[in-house]
């Protein structure tokens, strides 16, 4: 499901998830992928619900099994749902995935500051480079920071090469992320507007 160019944004209360078309989605991802993405699964589709409204599919990196298997828990618990697209700076990357701050009832003023109950993460660096599709994961200053905040990159990114988590890429609907309402001034805050992930589900590695 992909919003026309010419439609207005689809609200997060008006959204029908049944719309998304999950499985079709996996049955479409691509045969062939990027480095980002490695072998074939698992994979996590994200509708996306606002200016850019469609289906997103990411294939997650086993090299990093930690947090995809961190990706895997949370959508697998319903947490992504209805979870700001909070920071989104042209040109560069969209975020989401504060779980604790940026869902619907959350505090605007604390979106992206959030995480999830579970404890943060071991670092998983790898060598594949940030470039556009590639799906990093969040942190703080700490290496091992990371919890279940995500980003997900318009274009390349050198300086993020070896200190941030490659956890996947995106091999289906990458329209739908160029779609995402942009943020303001250089930081890229989205604020009470931001796009949402509608719905999130999970498709295992064969």
């Amino acid at each position: 499901m992909t919003q026309p160019e010419d439609a207005p944004p689809v609200e997060l209360a008006q959204f029908d998830a049944a719309s998304c078309g999950f499985d079709a989605a996996f049955d479409a991802v691509p045969a062939e992928t990027g480095p980002a993405a490695g072998a074939p699964g698992p994979w996590l589709a994200l509708c996306v619900a606002g200016e850019a409204a469609g289906t997103v599919v990411i294939d997650l990196n086993e090299a990093a099994p930690g947090h995809a298997e961190r990706i895997v828990t949370l959508a697998g618990q319903g947490a992504y749902d209805g979870v700001a697209f909070h920071r989104v700076i042209e040109g560069f990357m969209a975020q989401t995935g504060d779980v604790e701050f940026g869902g619907p009832d959350g505090d605007v003023s604390r979106m992206g500051m959030g995480g999830s109950d579970l404890p943060d993460l071991r670092a998983e660096f790898s060598d594949v480079p940030f470039t556009r599709g590639t799906v990093g994961m969040a942190r703080a200053a700490s290496p091992d920071s990371a919890n279940s905040q995500f980003f997900i990159m318009f274009d390349r990114a050198s300086h993020l090469d070896g200190q941030y988590t490659v956890v996947g890429e995106v091999v289906s609907g990458m329209e739908v992320v160029d779609a995402i309402r942009r943020g303001a001034g250089g930081n890229g805050v989205v604020g009470a507007g931001a796009d949402r992930i509608a719905a999130a589900a999970v498709r295992p590695a064969p």
